[in-house]
Parts: C-alpha cells; structure tokens; sequence
C-alpha cells in the first residue's frame, strides 16, 4: 500500500472554538471572557523517513528549476541572437568593403583614363605646336623669298644693274673674291696681284664717276702687294738649295780645298807630318759614316722644304737647327761652313706670312656700294 503524502500525515487537526463551550451555555458578548487554551486533540502521525527516493519534489524547488531553465533558454537565445546578428553585421561589413572595393577600383579606372587622356591631348599639343612651328619657319621662309624677289626686282629697275655695267661689276667682283681667298688660304702673292692687274682694266672701262673712289681704292691694294715683294717661300727654297748643294763626300776633298790656297812651304811640310782633324768631324771620317751624315742632311732639308710650302715657321726654324748641326760636322774645318751659316742665318729671318693689311679693302667697298 502507497504510504500518504507527508503534507497529509503532518496535518494537525484542533478543536474550532466553538466546541470548546457547551451549547447550553452562552455567554453574551459584553461578558465573554477570553478564551483559554484548552487540550487540543493532536493526531500525531508516525512519519516514515526511512524511504525517501519516490518524495516528490516541491513546489518551491520546481519553480527554482523552472526559473533557471528558462534563464538558461534565454541566454541560449540571446546567444543565438547574438551570433545570428554578428554574422549579419560581418555580412554587412564584407557587403561595404566590396563596394568600397568596386568603387575605388572604379576611381582608378577613371584616373587611368584621365591620365591618358591627358597624355593624349599633350601629344596633340605638341604636334599641334610643331605644326605650328614649321607653319611659322615657312611663313618666314615665304617672307624672305618674298623679300628677296623684291630686292631683285628694285635691283633690276635700277638703272646701274642694266646692261655692260651690271656684267662688268660682276667680273670685277668675282676677280677681287678670288684675289682675296688666295691670300687667305695659301698667302699666294702672285695669285693676288694677277688678280688685280684682271680686274683694273674693267674697272677703269667704267665711266660712272660713282665708281672713281673705287678705282682708286684698287690702285692702293695694288701698291700695297706690289711691296711685299716676292713670295718668301721661293726665296726660302732658293736659299735652302744653296744651302745643302755641293757638299762633298769625302773628307780628303776639305783636306786639298784647304792646301789648295796659298800656304807656306813649313805649313806643308808640317801637314805631311802632322794630321789635324777638327773634333767637330770626329766619327765621319769613313765613307760610310758621311754618307749616312748626308743622307741625315738631305732628310731634315726635304723636312724643311715642307714647311716652307705650307707656311710653317716653326717647323722651318727646328729644321734648319738640325741642318745647322750637321753642317757642322760635315763641314767642319772648311771656310764653306761659314757662308752655309750665313745662309741659315738669312732664312731664319724669312717671313712665311707676309701681312697684307689692304687685303679685301676693294671688295668690301665694291660689296658695300652695290648694296647701298
């Protein structure tokens, strides 16, 4: 048999007041007096305590397990809220990113187009101003033709450009140009003065007194080369045959020249005996050795030679410094060393450039009376 609830075994049943007095007494109220405990009958139920694994639980602690179930389905709700609203606003945030993505990289590719659009028109500025620099070049080419034509034009309406005068100024002007670059490329002296003798007689056929200044301006340019004298390299290649010529090979015929002149009968006698050699010849005395001397001798003239055509001076004075060296060696002891000496002395005072300092005078002033 299933024992009884322990609510209903620890029930205490007591007497209600009302049975405590006996019916047939009442006391009125005024006079009811209060009161007093009376021996209650208790009931007193054995409680069996020994089995306690089928009590039920009570209503206190279910609603404790109630609450904290339900305290922990909330919180698993407010978790899962969380974690669903975590994942949206992640969501959220990727959404944002790929579209500040996509519209940076939109930016970029409007920049990138910008920029080469920009290039594009700097390309087109630049042609444009090449364009427009070669459009300037010609403009200014057209008006220089332009101008030209028109000097032409005036030139053939002046009445000195008609007919023999106009040829003959253009004879009288080539002839004085080509005067004047002879002289300043090769020095030629007598390429000028030819020059000049051409070009006078056409210049005195004209009888425009405007030309008598210069008429004379050429007589002076004339008289200005005529004193110069002659070309100063072919003086200086006659002086430097002269020098080198006739030198002889052998010693022996130094020897004879000398005793040749008129010596006393002892000198001699003492030169039978006694050699004297200078000590400048010392090494030459061999045929070979003064025919390497001559041979030597013979370059540095061809050397000098050289530089007299193409005007050189200071090539000219090292050459005849070495030819003086070996004149003394080859000819040492003879009276010819001294007249060779003169003669290198006389071209080292030789000009190669002579000055010309109404070179180009007549020209210039043609030049400048045909233009003005």
């Amino acid at each position: 048999m299933r024992p009884a609830p322990v609510w209903a075994r620890r029930r205490v049943r007591r007497a209600s007041p009302a049975s405590r007095w006996p019916a047939t007494r009442a006391r009125p109220r005024c006079c009811a007096q209060p009161p007093t405990p009376s021996p209650a009958t208790i009931n007193i139920i054995a409680v069996d305590t020994s089995d306690t694994s089928d009590t039920p639980v009570s209503p206190a602690r279910r609603s404790r397990a109630g609450g904290l179930l339900l305290l922990a389905l909330l919180l698993i709700t407010l978790a899962a809220a969380g974690g669903l609203g975590w994942r949206q606003w992640q969501a959220l945030q990727a959404q944002e990113r790929a579209r500040s993505e996509q519209q940076r990289d939109a930016l970029d590719a409007r920049i990138d187009s910008l920029r080469q659009a920009q290039r594009a028109q700097s390309q087109r500025l630049q042609q444009a101003e090449a364009t427009n620099r070669v459009l300037r070049d010609e403009l200014l080419g057209l008006g220089q033709r332009a101008a030209a034509i028109e000097d032409s034009v005036s030139r053939l309406a002046d009445a000195d450009r008609h007919g023999a005068l106009s040829l003959r100024l253009d004879q009288v002007e080539l002839l004085l140009a080509i005067g004047q670059q002879r002289l300043q490329l090769d020095r030629d002296l007598d390429g000028a003065r030819r020059a000049l003798a051409l070009a006078a007689p056409l210049l005195a056929s004209v009888d425009d007194p405007a030309w008598l200044n210069l008429k004379q301006t050429l007589a002076q340019e004339q008289a200005a080369l005529e004193a110069l004298g002659a070309d100063p390299r072919g003086t200086a290649e006659s002086l430097l045959e002269r020098l080198v010529a006739d030198i002889p090979l052998e010693q022996g015929a130094i020897t004879s020249a000398n005793q040749s002149q008129a010596t006393p009968w002892f000198a001699r006698l003492l030169d039978r005996i006694v050699r004297v050699q200078p000590t400048a010849s010392a090494g030459l005395r061999d045929h070979a050795d003064r025919q390497a001397a001559l041979a030597a001798l013979q370059l540095e003239a061809a050397l000098a030679r050289a530089a007299i055509q193409r005007r050189d001076g200071a090539g000219l004075q090292q050459a005849l410094t070495r030819i003086d060296g070996w004149l003394q060696r080859l000819l040492a002891g003879s009276p010819q060393l001294a007249q060779r000496q003169r003669l290198i002395e006389q071209l080292h005072a030789i000009t190669l450039h002579p000055a010309a300092p109404l070179s180009g005078s007549t020209l210039a002033q043609l030049r400048a009376q045909r233009d003005g």
